[in-house]
Order: C-alpha cells, then structure tokens, then sequence
C-alpha cells in the first residue's frame, strides 16, 4: 500500500492547482494525482458537444500562477484543454498524476491518523492508497447519469434525441431541423453553433434565461508591460462583474431592465422581448448567460435559429406539439435539460467505518466538511469563475497543512456545529432547476461565522491567507490531535 502526504482526487482545473500550490507551499509533502480519465482536462476532457466553451472569463477563470495569453475573454474547449495540458508539462504536474484511477470509497482511521484509498486501475483492479489528506477536486457533476427531465411521448420521435452530456462522436447534423430544449448555458452555447451547418435551430424553453453580450477581446493595454496588462485585465474581471452581480441584487428592477433593453438592441424587430426573453426570476437568482460578441443572436437575424417559448403537450414522430397548439418540425431534439449533481464525485467516505452522509453536513469556510477529518473539498463561485474558490481553498488548505506542521498536529476536523443558532444556507445560492434538485447532495452552509457561502474572491482570499487563528475563530474551529470540539 503506497502512503502519501496529499492525494489530490481530480486532474481538472481543480485538481491542477491544488497539485500546484501543494509542491510550490509544501515543497516536502509527496502527493499525488488521481483520475478516472486518461488525460488531464475534468470537465473540458468529459464533455464533447459542439460549440463548448468556456461559461466565465479565462483570465479569471485560468490560474493566477499561469497567466491567460490567448486574447479571447471566453474560450472554447480545445484552447481550454491546451492551456491545461501546458500548464501540467511546464510545472511537472503530470508526473505526479495516475489516470484510470477510478476511486471507489475513503474510509479515515482514527487510530491510524490517515486515510485509506480504494481504487480500480485501467485493469480493473482494486489498489489501496495511504494519505494524511484528501483533496476532492472532482466538482460536483455526475458525468454517468443525466438530470431526469420528463418528456411527453418522447418515445415517439423518429429522429435522433441526443443529451449533451453524451454527445456522439462525429454526429453529422448537417441540414437538420433541431429542438435544443432548454434556456441555461449550454443551450445558449449550442444554438449558434449548430446553425452554422444545420437547416435551422429551435431553441424550446419553458422560460427564458437571462441573456448578456459580451465583448470577447479585452480592453487593449499595448502601452503597458504584458505581465502588468494581463494583472490589470485580471483584477478588473474579479472586480467588475462582482460590483454588477452586487448591483443586480440590489437593484433587481433596474437591472432586470438594463438586460433586456441590451437583448432587445441584438434582435431583430419580429422577434419579441417577451415572452422569449422575459424571465420570471430576478437577476442572478440564476446564472447569467453570456454570449460572446453576441453569438447567439447572430442566427436568430439571419432567420437560421428562433425561439419558442412554452410547454410540452407531447413528442410526435416528426416534432413536438406545445400546449398552446403548435407543432415544431424536427429531425433531431437536444435535451439540453441540466446536469445532475454529484457530491465528491460519488465517492463513499467514511469515518471509523462510518459512512458519511456529505448532505447533512455543513461546510466549514467552503472547503471541510464538518466531523470528516482531514479532507478538504473545492466548490467554485456561482457569480465568478470556478478557479477563483478553488485556489482561495487551495490556498486555505496549505495555509491549514503548514499551522499542523508547525504546532505538531495530525488531524483536523470542523466541528462545534449547533444548526439552530447558524441556521441553513444552500452552498450554491441559485435556484436553477439542476440545483434545487440536486443541492441536497452537497453539504451545507448556515447563516454566520465559518459557516457563510462564498462572499467574494478578495474577501475569501483574505480569510485564506491570513485569517486562520485557533484562538479567535467561531464554533471553535480547533486543529488538534485527536480532539473535536
């Protein structure tokens, strides 16, 4: 049984930069890497539909050791997989990452001080790995199953039904009528770039999304160093759109107008703001959807792409029929429905042999799990991009591995949790339909202290970096030998 300081579970994004910060602050611990895949990328190895990119800026969205050089704000997957395979071989990283490691279950030794690891290799056997700690940097998707979404009689339908998630490979859509249903990002994605070659899109939505243009080439700053461009580019998107998520909070009415004054600008005059992009919910009560230099609209001008917005009476053998009468044509439908959630990549973990309900615990700082020794979790931002709250984690877990060192501590352990006095948050603060159906697999977060959701980069960052004190910290959040309190 081999035996490590850090397992890292994940060679995403995630996973990347634990495994960064882990060998630059703790030069001296031995980690190591696991993926069920066979390459690095997570998320932007799994999925394969057309049009794929990037939902966030990638100057905030890559990582802040590696400076995003490509120009573009948003990108798409194959850049996105470029940028992550180079930053592996230029660190070293991928010398420490095993692929086709699929974990199975983690089981902490009390007795022992560690965790212990099963996994099944590319030959499907069982091995057993040894750690001090555990990073899970496996997001919170199940790539095996899709969100169920229930179709009227789509059983019916002659054509091809394909679910993003498990795009085919080489599917010809050439000249095709299709349906994407759905309104979230990877509707919003698709739509541009299956008009390219398709007869024409439809894209079917119970309700709209909430819809912004972007331009995607950052402002030019060709008088400055590019070192000192890239940071000033960097900082103004972790800045910007926090004070615009801000502003949407406060001001819903406002800002609810401003969004659709600027769709109303991208559409041509047959096509109405509303119902099609009218949303019933205030901004940022889900994500916003970003379309870069307005993609998205550009077939709907040229008559290639529509909208329809309503319900489904059933599926036929060449359509659908909408509660209100109309009959959509198609050859083929794209259930673009949402992404069924996983939490810890559906890993079994267990404390003393006790299996861990992760979603009846509470998160301490976003990143412990209450009463799970020594095992720290990424989770993302809903308003910012996802490697904003992996490296504030990233960072917290260092800062926390080095305080252990220091004062002779082998565990740690969030604990001193009393839910009537913090009460309950969800850790994701958005109500679109995959997170009210899945967040219940995550676990919680109340109402103060270490408890709090994400508040803001600058502000997590701070708390990383500087603000562990078992002295002064809430619930007492102690890191002690043996000790929970």
């Amino acid at each position: 049984m081999e035996e490590f300081d850090v397992i890292i579970i994940g060679a995403g994004i995630s996973g990347i930069n634990a495994a960064y910060r882990v060998q630059t602050e703790l030069p001296s611990s031995r980690y190591v890497v696991l993926d069920a895949r066979e390459e690095i990328g997570g998320t932007w190895s799994f999925f394969h539909y057309p049009g794929l990119r990037s939902d966030s800026d990638l100057y905030t969205f890559g990582f802040p050791w590696k400076p995003w050089k490509a120009g573009k704000l948003i990108a798409t997957a194959s850049l996105i997989m470029d940028y992550l395979q180079e930053a592996g071989s230029e660190t070293g990283i991928d010398q420490h990452i095993r692929f086709k490691h699929q974990i199975t279950a983690a089981d902490w030794s009390t007795k022992e001080q560690k965790w212990r690891l099963s996994a099944t290799n590319s030959k499907g056997d069982t091995v057993y790995l040894q750690s001090k700690f555990i990073i899970m940097g496996t997001g919170y998707y199940d790539y095996d199953k899709v969100l169920p979404a229930p179709i009227p009689e789509i059983e019916n339908f002659a054509g091809s039904v394909i679910h993003p998630q498990f795009w085919p490979k080489d599917f010809d859509y050439s000249q095709k009528n299709i349906i994407i249903i759905g309104s979230g990002a990877t509707a919003i994605t698709l739509l541009p770039t299956l008009a390219k070659k398709a007869a024409h899109v439809t894209m079917l939505q119970r309700s709209p999304s909430y819809i912004l243009k972007v331009e995607n080439t950052p402002s030019k700053l060709g008088f400055l160093p590019q070192s000192l461009a890239i940071q000033l580019t960097r900082l103004f998107l972790i800045c910007v759109p926090a004070i615009f998520y801000y502003f949407c909070r406060l001001f819903p009415n406002r800002s609810r107008n401003m969004l659709q004054n600027a769709v109303r600008k991208q559409l041509p005059e047959t096509v109405p703001v509303d119902p099609h992009f009218t949303p019933r919910y205030k901004p940022w009560d889900q994500r916003i959807c970003f379309t870069p230099d307005g993609d998205f609209f550009e077939p709907i001008r040229d008559g290639k792409a529509d909208v329809a917005t309503g319900t489904i009476r059933q599926v036929v053998e060449d359509g659908i029929i909408l509660d209100s009468g109309e009959k959509l044509k198609a050859d083929v439908i794209v259930t673009a429905t949402g992404l069924k959630m996983k939490a810890l990549g559906g890993v079994r973990i267990s404390v003393d042999n006790e299996k861990i309900e992760v979603g009846d615990k509470y998160a301490w700082n976003n990143a412990m799990v209450q009463d799970v020794p020594n095992l720290v979790f990424v989770v993302g931002y809903v308003n910012a991009s996802w490697t904003l709250g992996a490296d504030t984690t990233a960072r917290l877990f260092c800062r926390l591995f080095k305080y252990m060192q220091a004062q002779g501590h082998r565990s740690a352990v969030a604990g001193g949790v009393d839910a009537k006095t913090i009460g309950y948050r969800p850790l994701l603060a958005l109500t679109s339909t995959y997170v009210v159906q899945g967040g219940s697999e995550l676990p919680k977060c109340g109402n103060s202290g270490p408890w709090l959701p994400r508040v803001h980069y600058l502000v997590d960052l701070y708390k990383a970096v500087m603000a562990i004190n078992t002295k002064t910290c809430s619930h007492e959040e102690v890191f002690e030998d043996d000790k929970k309190l």
